[in-house]
């Protein structure tokens, strides 16, 4: 009954994909043997010692903020990143980090926010586009044909979605006139040729343009082969940063930032909050993290608020003068905290009572001190 952590990074891989991390981010395993039996798990946003302090022996550390982010010359036990690694190693504890992977996946942070926050779900505020597509179109005799369409998908073509082997085809006439030094496989120098032909349609990644030329050469009955090949529009995917929610009903901005406030939990940051108290309310956009580099995107969303954390005072000053969405700015930490839950639910859906997993209460948000007083001028 017992789980190789190799298991719960499958499992964490293919819910938060790597691929979706942004280029200047550290995801995935910190520390730890793939091949170890993991005997719990604790999911906290931070990796912070007094979290650490929470993992049990054996047990694996997911967090959502990297402990090693930056470039890194020492985990010498005295510094003070260093000297965790060490801890976790010593006690057989792992450390695996899902970051902006997790931002952007389907569901990730920003749906655990929303969801948090009593809002459906209606699309994804930024999206990352599906991928670089080629549409193919190959020419070849009917009898080819399956030869061809098998070298191509070997070569990776034909993937859409969660399908494979996936082609289009119908049958026409092709034409041709063999020049001089041409050694034709159907007709002859000089003659105009007409043969029937199987038009095939694959989509391909781009990347694999040189793969693809290469089967196509190797399968075809041709010595030169006829096709097109077609770059794809990208298309907004289900992935990206932010999502766009609506309320039940809507209600004022003034109700809707005391909903934000009780649903997050307390921080000496607060919410803040700027708009017209009385505006009525009813789609949000909302990202999890650090979120004043959407404000643009925001603006021309629809939206009548946007929640997220960590906006400094020119660009949020900037979208006021120029929008009427509302601005509902919380702590860094407490935004992210509900996905803490939802990466511990995928866990236990996953596993079951072979894998104890549980949310670190640790408060790992840095702003522990809030002035309460008051002066009236």
């Amino acid at each position: 009954m017992s789980v190789r952590l190799a298991e719960v990074i499958g499992v964490l891989d293919q819910a938060y994909p790597p691929r979706l991390a942004q280029s200047w981010d550290a995801v995935g395993l910190v520390c730890g043997d793939p091949e170890d039996v993991v005997e719990s798990v604790t999911v906290a946003v931070d990796p912070t010692p007094a979290v650490v302090d929470q993992v049990p022996e054996r047990g694996l550390l997911l967090a959502h903020h990297p402990l090693l982010l930056r470039g890194v010359h020492t985990v010498a036990a005295d510094t003070p990143k260093g000297a965790l690694v060490h801890r976790l190693i010593r006690t057989r504890r792992s450390l695996f980090t899902a970051h902006t992977n997790a931002d952007a996946a389907s569901p990730g942070v920003s749906d655990a926010l929303a969801h948090t926050l009593g809002l459906t779900v209606e699309e994804v505020l930024d999206p990352l586009p599906a991928g670089d597509l080629d549409k193919w179109v190959i020419y070849v005799p009917p009898e080819h044909a399956e030869a061809v369409r098998v070298a191509v998908f070997e070569a990776g073509a034909g993937h859409i979605g969660d399908y494979s082997h996936c082609s289009w085809s119908v049958t026409g006439t092709g034409q041709f006139l063999p020049h001089d030094g041409a050694s034709p496989t159907v007709g002859k120098v000089g003659a105009v040729e007409r043969v029937i032909e199987d038009r095939v349609e694959v989509v391909a990644p781009a990347r694999a343009r040189a793969q693809l030329v290469a089967a196509i050469r190797a399968a075809h009955p041709y010595e030169e082969p006829a096709f097109d090949v077609f770059a794809l529009a990208p298309l907004p995917g289900d992935v990206g940063l932010g999502r766009i929610g609506s309320l039940p009903h809507p209600e004022p901005l003034r109700a809707f930032v005391s909903r934000v406030a009780a649903a997050l939990p307390p921080t000496s940051w607060g919410v803040r909050a700027s708009g017209d108290p009385e505006m009525p309310v009813s789609r949000v956009a909302v990202c999890g993290g650090a979120g004043d580099s959407l404000l643009a995107t925001v603006a021309s969303s629809g939206v009548h608020a946007y929640v997220t954390a960590d906006l400094r005072h020119h660009p949020a000053d900037e979208h006021r003068r120029a929008s009427d969405v509302a601005l509902i700015d919380v702590a860094h930490w407490a935004s992210e905290y509900p996905w803490c839950e939802q990466a511990a639910e995928l866990l236990r859906s996953a596993f079951g009572t072979k894998l104890p997993v549980r949310v670190c209460a640790v408060r790992t948000d840095p702003w522990n001190l809030a002035n309460e007083i008051r002066r009236d001028h």
